[in-house]
C-alpha cells in the first residue's frame, strides 16, 4: 500500500502513533456488495477510472460473463450474502476482534414500480443478516447493525433517482409511508424471525417512534 500509494498516504510521527495506539473504541464497516478482484500489474486491465486502486487491481461483478449474485438497481452491487460474514471475519482477525458494528447495510431494488411492496429489499436483509450471525457464532464482537436507510435520501450522484429506505418518501409532499420491509423489521426487532404476512402488514402501520426506539433497544443488547 505504501509502496503505491505512498505519497497520498498520511504519516505519522513517533509520538502521534503513541498517542493513536489503542484509542479505538470500536470499528465501523459500511457493507453492501461483493465484488471479484483482479491484479492489473502482470495481466492486463482495462484502462481509465480514477479510483487510487487503478493500474494496481480492478473491480468487476462478473466472472466468465455470470454475476457473482443477483443484480440490484445499482451496477456493480450484487446481492452476495457471504460477503458479509467473510468481511466480518477478515476484521476479526485483522484488528485483534475488536467491538464493531455493522454501520450500513441495505439495497436499492431493481424496479421502482411497485416500491412498497419492497420484498426483495426484505429477502435482503434477511440473507445478510443470516450470514452476519454466522460470523458472531465464529466468535465476532458485533454490538450492533444499522439497516440503510431508514427513509429514502438523497444518494450521493445519484440523488434522489435511487430508493434505500425502509419508509418511502414523496419527493412532492414529503409524505412518508411504510413500506413492507418497515413490518418486517419491526417483527424482526421483537421477535428475531418472522413467517406471519399479516402481523408484518400489521406492523408496516405502526408509529415510527416506537419502531425507532425498538431499533435503539436492539442495538443496546447486542
Amino acid at each position: 500500500m505504501r509502496h503505491c500509494h505512498g505519497l497520498v498516504l498520511p504519516r505519522f510521527s513517533a509520538k502521534e502513533k503513541q498517542l493513536l495506539r489503542g484509542s479505538i473504541d470500536f470499528i465501523g464497516v459500511n457493507h453492501y456488495s461483493t465484488l471479484y478482484v483482479k491484479e492489473c500489474i502482470h495481466s492486463p486491465c482495462p484502462s481509465g477510472g480514477d479510483r487510487p486502486i487503478m493500474g494496481f487491481l480492478n473491480t468487476t461483478g462478473y466472472r466468465d460473463g455470470v454475476p457473482i449474485g443477483e443484480p440490484t438497481g445499482l451496477a456493480d452491487f450484487f446481492v452476495v450474502p457471504r460477503g458479509m460474514e467473510k468481511i466480518i471475519d477478515y476484521v476479526k482477525q485483522r484488528y485483534n476482534n475488536m467491538p464493531l458494528f455493522v454501520t450500513e447495510n441495505g439495497c436499492t431494488l431493481q424496479t421502482q414500480e411497485n416500491e412498497l411492496e419492497d420484498r426483495d429489499r426484505i429477502n435482503f436483509h434477511k440473507s445478510y443478516l443470516a450470514s452476519l450471525a454466522r460470523a458472531i457464532r465464529s466468535g465476532a464482537d458485533v454490538r450492533g447493525y444499522f439497516v440503510w436507510s431508514v427513509m429514502d435520501n438523497f444518494e450521493w450522484v445519484k440523488g434522489y433517482t435511487k430508493r434505500f429506505g425502509l419508509y418511502y418518501v414523496d419527493r412532492e409532499t414529503l409524505e412518508r409511508t411504510p413500506k413492507l420491509s418497515v413490518g418486517w423489521f419491526a417483527s424482526f426487532l421483537r421477535n428475531n424471525s418472522h413467517n406471519d404476512r399479516e402481523e408484518i402488514m400489521a406492523a408496516s402501520g405502526h408509529n415510527k417512534t416506537i419502531i425507532f426506539s425498538q431499533l435503539e433497544a436492539k442495538v443496546a443488547e447486542m
